[in-house]
């Protein structure tokens, strides 16, 4: 079996998109004699700067081709579709030989693990520890084109570049698609979680004007297909998720976790004219990007999982964002206190911002000393007093909930709030002398609960796992 893959073929401004060309690649391989048994779509670190929007690339599993055959022909889509006249976009392809067996089927999470996920097949080409270890790091690293360079070398990987990429000179890397085209051949390795993409292609003289698809008939399909079939649209804006704004050749992606589940949804869907389509198995919708992290201890340009507390009332600030502080939870029950959360790194500025809608209302609902876990990207940004560590928020749990607070009691007889008696002495009441030694606590009525909350699908990052996927540790409140 051969592994071809390709990345940076399109362009933010210019369309095009790189599961096109693997799909026209593929077509090239069975007429060639070939037979592809499976088509990755690998989403990549979601933070890295000069990404198109989805970071993904593409690898396609073939048999009955031999490696410079495959190579041949990969070289020969790459240079009629990829958007090469971008000086932006850098593509690259790199192409693995290996034998098959049911021992790498197992190490890979590949094959018969993939379940419903449909269509693997069976059988994974052998693929080198060190090349699952460089996919799995490309989800949370940058990662530079020396190291991809010196893996495919050492491995014998036949690769190419295609283009210069880069804004200015001095960025100008050419072929820096194969960084995501080798983190493409080591998926298997490196992933054991796989969803499922059917992608719907317009005709290419189309690209760049509006998408003709019935906004009915995708609301009627994904109420049928869901929850197996999700983030197909989203019923609090109405917006039809899967079909994109992009000047490129998609006419609309069904992703969930059954291939004939995506596959009738898109056939149910009435649009213009289907030209081709084809179905992926992705690591999109799995949170493969997040890592187990610390607050005070977190990479600029990852994805973390991190538990605190929080430590500040939200705020709206203009634009429309809402920012909340959490503190490193260790601290014990309660509202955090100074002493707790002073220092670098302490705290963690979390934000949600506009685009996340209706989820912003959840962060809202926070309080000081409520007990969370937080998911999103980091990022350290320069201010004013230095710099500043920053989440940008894809879902969180509540865990613990902050019920009550602390209030001035009321009279037992007269029922009237009392008045303080003087510092240290407690309460009384002013009309018939009743004391308390202190404020007492009052019920405070919440409007969250204990559980997941996430953005909506109009605002969800491919990579992010849906929370209607399920595997959670606590109750889920699904957006759809």
């Amino acid at each position: 079996m051969v592994i071809i893959a390709v990345d940076d073929t399109d362009s933010r401004d210019r369309g095009m998109c790189t599961t096109y060309v693997g799909a026209r690649l593929a077509e090239r391989l069975d007429a060639a004699g070939g037979r592809v048994r499976r088509r990755l779509l690998v989403r990549l670190n979601p933070a890295v700067k000069h990404k198109t929007r989805g970071n993904a690339a593409v690898a396609l599993h073939v048999d009955g081709v031999d490696a410079a055959t495959a190579f041949d022909l990969a070289a020969e889509t790459v240079e009629e579709f990829a958007a090469t006249d971008d000086p932006r976009t850098s593509p690259g392809v790199v192409v693995a030989e290996g034998g098959v067996g049911e021992a790498d089927v197992a190490r890979a999470g590949v094959g018969d693990s993939f379940g419903p996920a449909g269509d693997a097949g069976r059988g994974c080409p052998s693929i080198p520890d060190d090349v699952g270890d460089f996919a799995r790091r490309a989800l949370r690293h940058r990662l530079s084109l020396d190291e991809a360079l010196a893996l495919a070398e050492a491995h014998g990987f036949r690769h190419a570049a295609f283009g210069t990429g880069g804004d200015t000179a001095a960025d100008a890397v050419e072929g820096r698609g194969r960084i995501g085209a080798l983190a493409a051949i080591g998926a298997p390795a490196a992933f054991g979680d796989w969803t499922v993409e059917r992608i719907s292609y317009r005709d290419l003289d189309r690209c760049g004007t509006p998408r003709d698809v019935d906004v009915e008939s995708l609301f009627a399909a994904a109420d049928e297909g869901y929850p197996v079939v999700w983030d197909t649209v989203d019923r609090g804006t109405g917006a039809p998720v899967c079909v994109p704004n992009a000047p490129g050749p998609i006419l609309h992606g069904i992703r969930g976790d059954d291939a004939s589940a995506c596959r009738a949804v898109a056939e149910a869907i009435a649009s213009e004219p289907v030209e081709r389509a084809a179905t992926f198995l992705t690591n999109q919708g799995t949170d493969a990007h997040l890592a187990p992290g610390a607050i005070g201890d977190l990479r600029d340009g990852a994805g973390y999982r991190v538990d605190g507390v929080v430590a500040s009332a939200p705020e709206t600030k203009r634009g429309g964002h809402v920012h909340v502080d959490v503190a490193e939870s260790g601290s014990g029950g309660g509202e955090p206190t100074g002493s707790e959360t002073d220092g670098v790194g302490a705290r963690l500025r979390c934000l949600a911002f506009k685009p996340t809608g209706r989820f912003r209302d959840r962060v809202r609902a926070l309080r000081p000393g409520d007990r969370v876990t937080l998911c999103g990207e980091h990022e350290v940004r320069e201010v004013g007093d230095g710099p500043r560590s920053t989440l940008k928020l894809e879902k969180f749990a509540v865990n613990d909930l902050v019920r009550t607070e602390p209030a001035v009691p009321r009279c037992p007889d007269c029922d009237r709030s009392m008045s303080s008696a003087g510092k240290g002495q407690g309460y009384r009441c002013r009309d018939c002398g009743t004391a308390a030694p202190g404020k007492v606590d009052r019920k405070i009525d919440r409007d969250l609960e204990v559980g997941w909350y996430e953005v909506p699908p109009s605002a969800r990052r491919h990579v992010a796992k849906p929370l209607i996927r399920g595997g959670f540790d606590a109750p889920i409140h699904p957006e759809r």
